[in-house]
């Protein structure tokens, strides 16, 4: 089977049908998260490049078809329509890297109806998981105010391929490497780590156990120095460096613990025997609030280790995220249900400074000061250029930074910019809204009792 079977059973069985009825026409699908998480001033757009990966080697093949008649209950024979079937289409999107904001597009698709729905659940999958997690990462790189930060996040995310793609984003939006070998190695991110308190348990002293590890690995090393009583840790650590001439660059790390006061008492021990080189690295259940308090109350730490609640974005661990229909066959269509209304029609995010964005459709010309977000990177189904570099998207995030607010940059209680909708889209959603509600049938008038019983305060309906 391929990656076309890793779809909701629902996007089958509506392909089948538009496929039987002849449904076959260009449909725009917009993807886009309708409100930001709690505690969140941005976005940053991820997961475009997978999702592009997937769509390029999209192809129904004869086990994926033997896979949905299995689900289906049915003979491979009912879903030969779908044999073969490959992604045809266009998408437009928000480069990774760029800041997004609530109702912004990051993605739209358009495609013949059959393959743009059946592409639907993966797609919105890697988009919305990347984007939450790049979200969070970014916020993390603000909070330590330029001190270096590293992705410890592999064994605790959900599965290896999320912990990959934490490393991958991590690197994206500032952190200056990973402990995941695979990640580090496929995309070239520095790694880095250091070594485990069973290690230190293993031997019969901590000096045994660092002098072990010193004599193995030539060069700085990483010292644990919590596994016992943390302030004796930091002596011997230190002991073992100046015995080996091996500061510079070496640094001993705090995993537990009030981090702010042992990172104080690290610093003093560290200078009293000459070793002002040897850096400070904390870790242990940090994110961007914990790093954003240590960093304002002045503690000594050099390197900021960051794991679990990144790697699984553990304060909004997901984004109200939707993939909506909003044109098919050159006519276009919204949803009316209450507090889901979507607008109609392509549409293109024109960001002006300040990110005062304007969401528009796709064919109006932009604002004098403004520039659009979503660019066409395929065509019949072909990426139309290169794979950017993690690099050109940590400088996409941070021109972006740059103009965005600095209340939405804020840890604590953001506020985020809000899109404004240009005047023709504003139109063209009341028109389609009005085609709508003139085609629903008439719904007969409730008729009120001619007298209420005694007390009651029911009101009326008028």
């Amino acid at each position: 089977m391929s990656d076309a079977t890793t779809t909701d059973l629902y996007e089958v069985t509506m392909a089948m049908s538009y496929l039987r009825e002849g449904m076959t026409g260009p449909a725009t699908f917009s993807l886009f998260v309708r409100a930001l998480p709690p505690e969140r001033g941005f976005l940053v757009a991820a997961g475009l490049e997978s999702a592009l990966d997937y769509l390029a080697d999209f192809h129904v093949g004869p086990e994926d078809v033997d896979a949905f008649a299995a689900a289906l209950n049915r003979p491979p024979g009912d879903l030969a329509p779908l044999l073969g079937l490959t992604f045809t289409g266009q998408v437009r999107a928000v480069p990774e890297g760029r800041i997004v904001l609530a109702g912004e597009p990051l993605l739209e698709v358009t495609a013949p109806l059959p393959q743009a729905q059946l592409v639907e659940s993966y797609v919105l999958n890697r988009l919305s998981h990347q984007t939450a997690i790049a979200s969070k990462a970014a916020r993390c790189v603000l909070a330590a105010a330029g001190r270096p930060v590293v992705d410890f996040s592999l064994r605790r995310t959900h599965g290896p391929q999320a912990g990959f793609q934490a490393a991958r984003l991590g690197a994206m939006v500032g952190f200056a490497g990973t402990s995941n070998v695979a990640a580090a190695t496929a995309e070239g991110i520095p790694a880095v780590g250091t070594m485990a308190h069973s290690f230190v348990e293993a031997f019969a002293t901590e000096e045994d156990a660092f002098r072990a590890f010193a004599r193995c690995h030539p060069g700085p090393v990483t010292l644990l120095v919590d596994t016992y009583d943390t302030d004796e840790g930091v002596r011997v650590a230190a002991r073992v460096l100046r015995d080996l001439d091996r500061g510079p660059g070496s640094a001993v790390r705090l995993d537990s613990g009030d981090l702010g006061d042992l990172a104080t008492r690290a610093r003093s021990i560290l200078d009293d025997v000459d070793l002002p080189d040897v850096r400070i690295i904390a870790s242990g259940g940090l994110d961007e609030y914990s790093v954003d308090d240590l960093v304002r109350s002045g503690a000594p730490i050099d390197t900021y280790a960051v794991g679990t609640r990144i790697g699984v974005s553990a304060d909004a661990p997901y984004l109200d995220s939707a993939y909506k229909l909003v044109e098919f066959d050159g006519h276009p269509v919204m949803k009316l249900s209450s507090a889901k209304v979507t607008a109609p029609g392509r549409k293109q995010v024109f960001r002006r400074p300040g990110c005062a964005d304007e969401i528009a459709l796709a064919d109006e010309l932009p604002p004098d000061d403004g520039v659009p977000l979503l660019e066409t990177v395929m065509l019949n189904g072909r990426r139309t250029g290169r794979r950017p570099t993690l690099d050109e998207c940590r400088e996409r995030l941070s021109a972006d930074l740059g103009e965005l607010p600095s209340a939405a940059r804020r840890i604590r209680a953001p506020v985020a910019p809000r899109a404004t909708t240009s005047g023709r889209l504003s139109v063209l959603t009341a028109h389609v809204r009005q085609r709508i509600e003139d085609q629903m049938p008439a719904v007969p008038a409730r008729q009120a009792p001619e007298r209420a019983p005694a007390g009651s305060h029911r009101s009326i309906p008028r």
